[in-house]
């Protein structure tokens, strides 16, 4: 028996993690980018059980290429979702390269309010100077990608807190609608920019949104979740012991047998159009028992993993009635409850707003 319940977040992004999955994808080519389509897929992973949806985004300018991702916004695609859902948490991808930090702030924290407190945020970098130019900002590469995750993280925590929990008073007999005594200027001054403040956007209702990085891109004391990659459960194991943040994710590649064919030949398939590179993740090729003791494995050495499904039509269903279910069976995975918030949900507490002295509860 694992020492730790799983966590199981999955990433929906387009039709799969596969660059070409859309060649097995159950829509026609044009219903992808519809809100129907976000909509139905966001619910199954709902129902399902899993406690998280990632949606990827990216800020580079479409290019000729044989599968070209198609995709709108991250941001926008899990605000969509947030009223259409009740119990999974929504993380949408967003890169701190040439992102401004205080419209970064004002999103998610609209997000987390459109979501009752089940918003969180994936950050990344961009090492692309295609996207540099269709900005027309000085391309950031090496050392400049961390240190603008670093002050944009810090500025969005920051900006936050920048209100007080009570700061909106919506008095109607007097008029007055902010306590300005409890909104603060955050005064960030960092190598690239600096922020003034407060944000324009109220405390949001977790007070700080779970923030979820790579290994090694953010400083640890302020991200909540790293996300590791390594191809063995070892090599995971020695990163979450490595990691200095309260929960560790690992990240896992989905290959599964499923009804419409065998899992190698289903990727064989997909490779032949498109190779789909081997990265840093663990992939699981196999059967959905397979799976299943690859996660109770992994449950012995993170908190969570982040499913990438080769194509979403495909393995969505398998991972809700065989793989999931098996592992709340089991007693391997926890499922999150209707009304909690992400950080109730992965046992993180509320933090205390930085200008005040004390922590107003939940």
């Amino acid at each position: 028996m694992p020492s730790r319940l799983l966590h199981l977040a999955v990433d929906l992004d387009g039709d799969g993690a596969h660059p070409a999955s859309w060649r097995r994808a159950r829509h026609a080519p044009d219903r992808l980018l519809t809100s129907e389509r976000v909509a139905r897929v966001v619910r199954v992973a709902e129902n399902a059980g899993f406690t998280l949806a990632t949606f990827e985004d990216s800020p580079a300018p479409p290019r000729r290429r044989p599968d070209p991702a198609g995709r709108i916004g991250a941001v926008e695609r899990a605000a969509f979702a947030a009223p259409l859902t009740s119990v999974i948490a929504l993380a949408p991808v967003v890169s701190t390269t040439y992102s401004e930090p205080f419209h970064v702030a004002s999103q998610l924290a609209s997000l987390d309010f459109a979501a009752a407190g089940r918003a969180g945020w994936v950050v990344s970098a961009t090492d692309d100077a295609a996207v540099a130019a269709a900005l027309g900002r000085p391309f950031v590469t090496g050392d400049g990608l961390s240190r603008e995750a670093r002050d944009a993280v810090t500025v969005n925590r920051a900006l936050w807190d920048s209100w007080e929990d009570d700061a909106a008073i919506r008095d109607v007999a007097t008029g007055r609608y902010l306590d300005v005594d409890k909104l603060h200027h955050v005064d960030f001054v960092g190598e690239t920019y600096s922020v003034k403040g407060p944000a324009i956007v109220p405390r949001p209702p977790q007070g700080q949104l779970v923030v979820l990085a790579p290994e090694g891109l953010v400083p640890p004391d302020l991200v909540d979740v790293t996300l590791v990659a390594d191809p063995t459960v070892d090599g995971i194991g020695a990163a979450a012991r490595r990691a200095a943040t309260p929960r560790v994710f690992a990240e896992v590649e989905v290959v599964i047998d499923t009804p419409d064919g065998d899992a190698v030949d289903r990727l064989a398939g997909l490779d032949a159009a498109t190779q789909w590179p081997r990265g840093e993740r663990l992939r699981h090729v196999g059967s959905p028992a397979a799976l299943v003791a690859l996660l109770t494995d992994l449950a012995r050495v993170v908190d969570g993993v982040r499913l990438f499904p080769l194509v979403l039509d495909e393995e969505l269903p398998v991972l809700s009635a065989h793989v999931l279910p098996a592992l709340f069976r089991g007693g391997v995975a926890t499922r999150p409850v209707a009304g909690s918030s992400l950080r109730t949900t992965l046992g993180l507490p509320r933090p205390a707003n930085r200008f005040t002295s004390q922590e107003v509860p939940a």
